[in-house]
């Protein structure tokens, strides 16, 4: 801005020395006083100028701020509606994965508690799983071969080989086997 003023300065005092240098020969003192009002004129025409400069200058950067402010405004509330908008949706997509988890655990735990429903129902038709008729070797082939969970499989294991090395705390372990496998 200042260079500007400064070469608006010296443009105005060289035409003003042009003039004063082409001009006819004028007395010293018509010389004086005209040199005097071209440099006034032209000093009064730079300040002029640069006042207009200034003053368009200082337009252009408070539109330009204010434009600024307004954008940054706008991607701020988009950056933020965004935000909100994928918490949301993953608060909800957490919630249905937890709601899907917790059916399919309930599910798993009724089919197991079926599974060994089944069993002992069988054991108890075959006459396999009868304190005076107990059948060791097929009750021990069924539970290996069921679908039954590995933990459950190992404590019905260790019920029946308890049945098998005391046989008189039979009607115990038989309670103990029927709560295992009913999950009661």
């Amino acid at each position: 801005m200042s260079r500007i003023l400064i070469l608006l300065i010296i443009a105005a005092v060289g035409v003003g020395g042009y003039y004063y240098l082409n001009q006819s020969e004028q007395t010293p003192a018509e010389q004086v006083q005209s040199a005097t009002q071209e440099a006034g004129d032209a000093v009064a025409d730079a300040a002029s100028t640069a006042q207009e400069a200034a003053t368009d200058a200082l337009e252009d950067a408070t539109e330009q701020a204010s434009e600024a402010a307004s954008s940054l405004t706008e991607q701020a509330q988009e950056a933020a509606s965004s935000v909100a908008d994928q918490a949301s949706e993953a608060a909800s997509s957490v919630a249905e994965q937890a709601s899907e988890a917790a059916q399919q655990a309930g599910d798993q735990v009724a089919s197991l508690a079926g599974q060994g429903q089944e069993l002992l129902s069988s054991w108890i038709q075959e006459g396999k799983l009868d304190p005076t008729n107990f059948d060791y070797e097929g009750i021990m082939t069924s539970i290996q071969d069921s679908t039954l969970a590995t933990d459950l499989k190992e404590q019905a294991i260790k019920i029946v080989n308890d049945i098998k090395e005391s046989p008189e705390t039979i009607a115990l372990k038989i309670q103990e086997l029927t709560a295992l496998l009913t999950q009661q």
